[in-house]
């Protein structure tokens, strides 16, 4: 689980923006339901942040 946690996390940081789980599920090959889960528990360990309803970026 910690490498998927990873690739949403860098696929956060190459996009420079705030990213909705379907764009973070695109760029990785994950499924959607699967990126929102592991935001979920980012966003729960504080590694995530929410700037805007339904986007997330990295919380650095």
């Amino acid at each position: 689980m910690e490498d998927k946690k990873k690739m949403v996390l860098e696929a956060m940081k190459k996009a420079n923006k705030p990213v909705r789980p379907g764009d973070i599920a695109k760029a990785t090959g994950l499924d959607s339901k699967e990126v929102s889960k592991i935001i979920k528990e980012l966003k729960a360990e504080g590694k995530v942040t929410s700037p805007k309803r339904c986007y997330y970026a990295p919380a650095e």
